[in-house]
């Protein structure tokens, strides 16, 4: 073990954003917070394509939405942060995809009533709570390994370093957390069992993102949406900025995890022949074509999510809101929370919820 030890009054696991929240309400309590990633970014599932020349987001590799009409946590946060919204593009008609053999059909489809896009991306909202940490809260390339309770407070190991704190706030997945932390005293039984029937949203799923010079589609009068039981793309839609700029489409894959780990390049050909299907020839020369598959990622997604259906995770039992080892460990992820578990309101409800119970 290295030489790197630091302590702090909490130690929160994880900098997605639920764990950023919890670290930035901490802080505004008066306590001294380490904030450890265990990846080389923060936002967890929260990710955005960067155009490599001029830095600006092409789009959204993972949450893309939020409905501030129905989600009081999402508009005091937004307004908190002073990042705006702009409503999702569906003007037009969608493409009714029923496979090669088969004519592509072209009707409206209904959407949903309050859908937004944040202005920027949800990234935005890492970025913002990133540039407001004091120096040194945050360190990523921190897998935690190891977190050890005893009388005189919390030990955590993370990547070859070891921290103290008086207690630790969990916003990693909690199957992750369950599965590739050593805990002592081990967790009880009934917790662990939760952990494990905790499903990680996302995390099975693949997005491909996919920008052109410019929206044509809408100039077709299409809206941009595809729904699909050929696939690979199972549904589409236009993520472009607000303006149009940049012009982007995303789509949910619907292959398996093996069969697009097995066949990474075949996926992005069977994408353009099902989008130039849809939508025409001008859909056969994107400027970027990027799939991330959330279930290659081991801070993500674990064989338990893998070995289980697609299925958004239901409100968990209490035991995960509750805290631990005598007050001193605190669960924060996304899908811990009894408010929209696993979207991006779930995790503002998580963070603010654990750093509340450390009052």
């Amino acid at each position: 073990m290295s030489d790197e030890s630091s302590s702090a009054d909490v130690i929160v696991i994880g900098a997605g954003l639920a764990g950023l929240v919890a670290t930035s309400a901490l802080l505004e309590q008066g306590r001294s917070v380490l904030l450890l990633e265990a990846s080389d970014r923060p936002g967890g599932r929260i990710r955005s394509l960067y155009d490599t020349e001029t830095g600006s987001v092409l789009g959204d590799l993972g949450p893309t939405w939020v409905w501030p009409a129905y989600q009081p946590l999402v508009e005091q946060w937004l307004q908190r942060l002073g990042i705006e919204t702009f409503a999702q593009f569906e003007t037009g008609n969608a493409a009714l995809d029923y496979g090669p053999a088969a004519q592509v059909q072209f009707q409206p489809l209904p959407g949903q009533h309050g859908i937004a896009r944040i202005a920027g991306g949800p990234v935005a909202l890492i970025d913002t709570l990133v540039a407001k940490l004091p120096e040194a809260v945050m360190r990523t390339g921190h897998a935690v390994s190891a977190v050890r309770v005893d009388e005189n407070g919390v030990q955590v190991e993370a990547s070859g370093n070891a921290f103290s704190a008086e207690r630790v706030i969990v916003a990693t997945p909690m199957r992750v957390a369950e599965s590739t932390i050593n805990w002592s005293p081990t967790l009880a039984d009934v917790l662990a069992r939760a952990m494990r029937d905790t499903p990680t949203w996302m995390s099975v799923h693949a997005k491909a993102l996919i920008v052109y010079p410019t929206p044509f589609w809408r100039e077709a009068g299409l809206s941009g949406r595809i729904a699909s039981r050929a696939g690979p793309l199972a549904e589409a839609h236009d993520v472009s900025g607000e303006d149009g700029n940049p012009a982007a489409l995303f789509g949910f894959v619907g292959w398996p995890h093996d069969m697009r780990a097995a066949d990474r390049d075949g996926l992005e050909r069977e994408i353009i022949v099902q989008l130039v299907r849809c939508f025409g020839e001008s859909a056969a020369r994107p400027t970027h074509l990027h799939v991330e598959d959330w279930a290659a990622n081991r801070f993500i997604c674990t064989p338990g999510d893998l070995a289980q259906p697609m299925n958004h995770p239901d409100v968990g039992p209490d035991i995960l809101r509750q805290s631990h080892a005598n007050g001193r460990i605190v669960f924060a992820a996304a899908e811990t929370s009894d408010v929209s578990p696993g979207l991006i309101e779930g995790a503002l409800a998580a963070g603010m919820q654990a750093a509340n119970q450390l009052r």
